[in-house]
């Protein structure tokens, strides 16, 4: 663990010389590392103090430095106009640490204070390197939605201390019994990831973020709500069972109507961050049941949208840095000009909509069965889901791809080797991890 730790901060250093791209090296270094500090089991393993790893964490830990690596890589024009680029580097390093520490955390508090920690690099990132004035407002949406919704379980935390006077997750009592207690647990996961009604801050801080913040916020950001709820939900199984069909009925009709509102966007960023929100719904269901078919299919949809919807995020913004804006009206008649990308534009967004040989189609069967098995009435938004996640995926491929080339745009640089390696890294992944997806399954 400390090896891992001591790699971070050592590199804080190295963020202040002008060598961008050997920042991109030590984080494939790091990458290196963490993959043969990877855990394969289902207990916690490589225990420092308070600090360990158990696959679900080292899953976490792993995609983490992949997604960070890659905003690295996505922001050349943080580097090339010259926007304080050893200031960018050394806010991610602080953001990658903060978000590490919060996945191998042990003890309940700590994850608490480095779940609040990793915010204010993501806050930092919006604000300083957003593009529109409107940022601020973003930026104040991201951090009062969550912290508000962070203070009950801060309570929770304390009032938990109080009653069994141990915070170490592994030692967590299984026989908690009080909804109160329940509901001010949850209620900061619920929002971080997001859940329907408590949305609101996800798109407006994808739209005004740059690159690298969607990324995060896509690829990692909204996966702490979805660890955290893995942690906590099998404590409050009792009463679990009992409330779960309201969070589930809500993140169900949810994903439905934010799926009829990704097919009414006239921006892709913003059609892509509501897609979130359509999948997130799907997770927070599949979580809800307690089931092993739940638990897997939850997990690995998590990858996979970190994945796959960063992915389209780094296409949407190749294409602004071409035209300049997010406008579906604008991004049109691309497969004239960059037909390689209009490729990878398929290939992301087949996976979007749960194609085969996808991750996330293996997560989708899973999810699908677990709700299924739990009510039969959940089939009916289920299939709406689906049939619309790949309707706004269709939508966003055909309008950006086909049509006449917008007359206004003079002049379309090239796609580069960078683009495409940045994209291939995202693609390749999140294609080939269902052919070791036991790992999805062997922590429960």
């Amino acid at each position: 663990m400390m090896s891992l730790m001591l790699f971070i901060v050592f590199m804080i250093p190295m963020s202040f010389s002008n060598k961008f791209w050997l920042n991109y090296l030590m984080y494939n270094i790091l990458i290196f590392i963490g993959l043969m500090k990877f855990s394969s089991y289902y207990y916690y393993s490589n225990i420092s103090i308070l600090y360990g790893m158990d696959i679900l964490s080292s899953m976490m830990v792993i995609l983490t430095i992949w997604i960070c690596s890659l905003m690295i890589l996505a922001s050349k024009n943080i580097y090339s106009k010259n926007l304080y680029p050893n200031l960018f580097k050394f806010n991610l390093l602080i953001l990658m640490l903060s978000l590490i520490m919060t996945f191998i955390s042990m003890n309940f508090f700590l994850f608490y204070v480095f779940f609040e920690i990793s915010l204010i690099p993501t806050l930092m990132l919006i604000m300083g390197w957003g593009y529109q004035p409107e940022r601020i407002q973003a930026s104040i949406y991201l951090l009062f939605y969550t912290m508000l919704g962070s203070l009950p379980m801060l309570f929770s935390i304390l009032f938990y201390y109080y009653c069994n006077k141990s915070l170490m997750i592994c030692f967590m009592n299984l026989n908690m019994n009080s909804f109160i207690l329940f509901l001010c647990m949850i209620i900061v996961f619920l929002v971080k990831m997001p859940m329907f009604f408590v949305h609101l801050w996800l798109p407006k801080a994808h739209v005004e973020s740059p690159i690298s913040g969607s990324m995060i916020l896509a690829g990692i950001m909204l996966k702490l709500g979805g660890y955290g709820l893995m942690r906590v939900l099998p404590i409050f199984s009792k009463i679990n069972y009992m409330y779960n069909y309201i969070f589930m009925s809500i993140s169900l009709m949810g994903g439905f109507f934010i799926s009829l509102i990704c097919l009414r966007q006239s921006d892709m960023k913003s059609l892509v961050a509501y897609s979130s929100v359509a999948h997130m719904g799907m997770v927070i269901g599949g979580l809800m049941t307690l089931s092993n078919w739940g638990m897997t299919g939850s997990l690995a949809m998590m990858i996979a949208h970190g994945l796959c919807s960063s992915g389209l995020f780094c296409l949407v913004n190749i294409n602004y840095e071409r035209i300049f804006s997010r406008s579906l009206f604008l991004n049109k008649g691309f497969i004239n000009m960059l037909p390689s990308l209009s490729l990878i534009w398929f290939l992301l967004c087949s996976s979007n909509m749960a194609a085969p040989p996808s991750l996330n189609l293996l997560s989708e069967i899973f999810l699908i069965n677990s709700m299924m098995a739990w009510e039969n009435s959940t089939m009916l938004f289920l299939m709406l889901i689906s049939f619309f996640s790949a309707a706004y995926s269709l939508f966003l491929y055909s309008y950006t791809q086909h049509g006449k080339f917008f007359s206004g745009s003079f002049f379309l640089n090239f796609s580069n080797i960078r683009e495409f390696l940045l994209l291939i890294m995202h693609w390749l992944p999140l294609n080939l991890l269902f052919l070791k997806s036991e790992f999805n399954t062997l922590w429960l």
